[in-house]
C-alpha cells in the first residue's frame, strides 16, 4: 500500500508508531522535560558539565536562528560566526565602554544585529545558494577584519576584557550558581516559542512556500523580497541576543578568534544534523554535536575523525536530518477552521486523504 506523500507504510511504519505515542503523552513527555531543565542548576554538577549543559542551550538557540533562514525560507548563511561577533562585542561595548548594564545591552545588541542582517539582506535578495553562500562567508571574514583592526573601538586583538556579569535585583548570575544556565534556558524558550508563532503564522507560511518555489510564491502574490528579509532580520536577531549571552560567560573577556568561520559550520551543522524545520532538531543537533567529542575524549584526535565520518554519513543517508521527518498523523483542525470549512461546503476529513495509513 502506497502513500501519495510519504512512501509505503512498511517504510514509515517506525516514526508513525513513535508519533502516535508522542502525541497520546506529549503532555507528560513535555512535563518531564521541563522539570529536568528546571532542576539542572540544583543538581550537584561540576563546572565543566554546567557549562557543557549551558553551551548546549546556547547552541540550541543559534540553530534556531539560522533555522529560521535557512530551514524555513531555504537561503543558506555561512556567516552567521559574523551576527554571533557582532551581537556579542555589541552588548559587551555597551556595558564596558558605556557603562549600561546587561539586559538594555543584550537587548540592544540584538536590535543593532538585526539592522546588520537587513544591510546584509537588501543586496542579496537575488542571490541564492552558492552565490548567498559566498556573500555570507565574505561577510564573516569582514566582521573579522572589522573586529581586529578598529583598535579604538574593538580593542582589536587584545579582546573586551571586565565584561560584567549580569544582575537583577541584587543577584549576581554567574556560572557556578547556575544563573548562566538559568538565562539562555529562557532565552531559548522565548526563542523556540517565537520560532513556532512564526512558522504558524501567515509569515511562517509565506516562508515555506518561498523555500518550496519562490517563482511560484511570486505568482500566488507573495512579497518574496519583503519575506526573505524579514527572514534575515529575525535570524540576525536572534543569532545577536545569543552572542549577547556569550559575551558575559566566557570568563568576562571576548577576542575576534571566538567568532572565526568553524563557529559558522558548527552553527549549520546543528541545523543540518537536527533536522532542517524543526525546533527539536537543533535541540538534538547541539546536544549531539557538543556532547560527542566530550564523551570520546579519551580517542584524542581520533574522536574528530569518527566525528567528520558521522557527519559525512548523516549527510548521505538522512540529508533531512535526524528528527526532520515530515509528520505522518492526521491534519488536526480547530473548531473554528471545522466550521469554516463546512460553512464553504467542504468536508474536513477530506485534507486528510493521503496523509498517514
Amino acid at each position: 500500500m502506497k502513500n501519495r506523500r510519504f512512501g509505503s507504510i512498511r517504510e514509515n511504519g517506525f516514526l508513525y508508531v513513535f508519533e502516535h505515542f508522542f502525541s497520546a503523552y506529549r503532555g507528560f513527555f513535555f512535563a518531564v522535560c521541563g522539570i529536568l531543565l528546571v532542576a539542572v542548576p540544583y543538581m550537584d554538577l561540576n563546572r565543566a558539565t554546567l557549562r557543557l549543559v549551558t553551551m548546549i542551550a546556547l547552541y540550541s538557540m543559534l540553530g534556531m536562528g539560522l533555522n529560521v533562514l535557512v530551514g524555513y525560507t531555504g537561503q543558506v548563511s555561512l556567516g552567521h560566526a559574523g551576527f554571533y561577533g557582532i551581537g556579542a562585542y555589541a552588548c559587551a561595548l555597551l556595558q564596558v565602554r558605556l557603562g549600561l548594564s546587561f539586559w538594555p545591552s543584550l537587548a540592544l545588541a540584538g536590535v543593532f544585529t538585526a539592522l546588520v542582517g537587513l544591510l546584509l539582506g537588501l543586496p542579496t535578495l537575488r542571490l541564492s545558494g552558492t552565490y548567498l553562500s559566498i556573500v555570507t562567508l565574505g561577510f564573516c571574514e569582514v566582521v573579522q577584519m572589522v573586529l581586529k583592526q578598529w583598535e579604538s573601538v574593538t580593542f582589536g586583538n587584545y579582546g573586551v576584557r571586565n565584561i560584567p556579569k549580569p544582575e537583577l535585583f541584587g543577584y549576581t548570575f554567574n556560572l557556578q550558581n547556575g544563573g548562566f544556565y538559568q538565562i539562555i534556558l529562557a532565552l531559548a524558550v522565548l526563542t523556540a516559542v517565537g520560532c513556532l508563532a512564526v512558522k504558524n503564522s501567515k509569515t511562517g507560511r509565506a516562508f515555506l512556500a518561498i523555500k518550496d518555489d519562490e517563482l511560484a510564491a511570486t505568482m500566488m502574490g507573495i512579497k518574496t523580497s519583503r519575506y526573505k528579509i524579514l527572514a534575515f532580520v529575525i535570524s540576525a536577531f536572534i543569532t545577536g541576543i545569543a552572542g549577547g549571552f556569550y559575551s558575559v560567560i566566557n570568563n568576562g573577556y571576548i577576542e575576534p578568534t571566538n567568532f572565526v568561520f568553524n563557529i559558522s559550520v558548527l552553527i549549520i551543522s546543528v541545523v543540518i544534523v537536527g533536522g532542517l524545520g524543526t525546533i527539536r532538531g537543533m535541540v538534538f543537533g547541539a546536544a549531539l554535536l557538543l556532547l560527542f567529542p566530550e564523551v570520546f575524549r579519551g580517542l584524542n584526535e581520533w574522536r574528530f575523525v569518527i566525528y567528520g565520518v558521522l557527519l559525512v554519513l548523516m549527510m548521505q543517508f538522512r540529508p533531512q536530518g535526524a528528527l526532520g521527518w515530515q509528520s505522518t498523523l492526521p491534519f488536526k483542525l480547530s473548531r473554528r477552521t471545522k466550521r469554516e470549512l463546512e460553512a464553504r461546503g467542504l468536508s474536513p476529513s477530506r485534507l486528510n486523504e493521503g496523509k498517514g495509513a
